[in-house]
């Protein structure tokens, strides 16, 4: 039976969204089905943002003033909200790239002890 594959994407971390966001918009401006192409393409489809975990984050950030907005045309002729990182968008991604470190540090040291005496 073949698997579904649904069954090969990753849940996001609580707050992760944010950054993922913030770090796609770090290539340039681009409406709100995009970001999420984008996320999806990125991690080799492993990672799905729902529509409805999407724009309210979009929404969110724009009004912490981490992104701003503007309506235009989209490449299928729609009309469609673009959305593009602010200069405190850029500092908070700065912010959010340093505490993921500090994350994926903490837990490779949990799921990789070093060999007792090696600290």
């Amino acid at each position: 039976m073949a698997k579904n594959p649904d069954d090969q994407r990753l849940e996001l971390l609580q707050g992760t969204l944010d950054m993922l966001i913030l770090r796609t918009l770090q290539w340039g401006t681009q409406h709100g089905h995009g970001i999420g192409q984008a996320i999806r393409t990125q991690s080799d489809d492993l990672l799905k943002v729902e529509t409805g975990s999407l724009y309210p984050a979009l929404h969110r950030l724009e009004k912490r003033g981490w992104l701003k907005s503007e309506w235009g045309v989209s490449e299928a002729h729609q009309r469609a909200k673009y959305y593009r990182l602010t200069a405190a968008g850029k500092a908070q991604l700065s912010r959010e790239q340093d505490r993921w470190s500090q994350l994926v540090h903490a837990i490779g040291r949990i799921m990789n002890p070093a060999p007792a005496g090696k600290e």
